[in-house]
């Protein structure tokens, strides 16, 4: 069942968001070379828990982290860890948060150092693709016309989309319906209504698309172990507009690539 959001509960919503992209920026002023993965955890959960917040990941189905930090082929779902960040790595940075009984969740990937020109387009692309699906989460349209417009794009640069794993609904829960594929059929699908708030988040691979769960139950990576890139942001569909309530702002303010 979809829960249609009131204007209010899309400014509680919006009030998660801000405070989670205020976490993310500052994660993303410690994205380098020799940083740990762990460090960079303990910064945002620190953030969030300082702005009266919850870290959503946190304890959720028993992950044990407030960010999923996915690293090279590890496309989402990686547990912050003692690795150390190094030259030509990408991480992507997944987080959500949980205030006045409403969730937000985005996610932003980063190259560190020199990384290949190869793989620095497939971060710009996947990133583009996050804003051209936006562009289709509008009253009238279907939940296929997203995921078309993203893997269009995509694989017309010769990516693949991940098909396992998919964008949601989210409010007073994490995760509700309708589930927001990165592929689909246009004109298919759950017809999107005004008060819909719905995470689109595109998965997309250098290689193949397809994808392995480790032992731990929670990373999931590449079968090729090829590099992935993961872009995030929540949306809120209304009347007359769709509007973009997480920001990448406070990120680009600290890092540029």
């Amino acid at each position: 069942m979809i829960h249609y959001k009131t204007s209010e509960e899309v400014q509680l919503i919006k009030n998660s968001a801000d405070i989670l992209g205020k976490a993310h920026g500052e994660v993303a002023k410690y994205i380098k070379e020799g940083v740990k993965t762990s460090f960079l955890d303990k910064i945002a959960e620190e953030f969030i828990r300082d702005n009266g917040a919850v870290p959503s990941f946190k304890g959720y189905n028993g992950f044990p982290a407030s960010l999923c930090i996915s690293v090279n082929e590890v496309v989402v779902h990686g547990f912050p860890s003692d690795y150390e960040l190094k030259d030509g790595d990408i991480i992507s940075v997944d987080c959500g948060v949980f205030h006045q009984g409403f969730h937000s969740d985005s996610a932003y990937t980063y190259p560190v150092g020199e990384v290949p020109p190869s793989v620095l387009d497939l971060l710009r692309f996947t990133k583009d693709s996050l804003y051209l699906g936006i562009e289709q989460a509008v009253v009238g349209n279907r939940i296929g016309d997203i995921g078309y417009a993203i893997q269009k794009f995509v694989e017309a640069k010769g990516y693949t989309v991940v098909r396992e794993l998919v964008g949601h609904g989210l409010g007073k829960k994490l995760h509700e319906s309708p589930e927001v594929p990165n592929y689909g059929k246009r004109g298919s699908g759950t017809l999107l209504k005004p008060g819909m708030v719905i995470a689109i988040e595109p998965m997309v691979n250098l290689g193949t698309r397809n994808i392995v769960q480790e032992k731990d139950g929670w990373t999931i990576r590449t079968a090729d172990r090829k590099p992935s890139a993961h872009y995030e942001h929540t949306v809120a569909i209304l009347d007359g507009k769709t509007e973009i309530l997480t920001t990448h702002k406070y990120i680009e303010e600290n890092f540029k690539f």
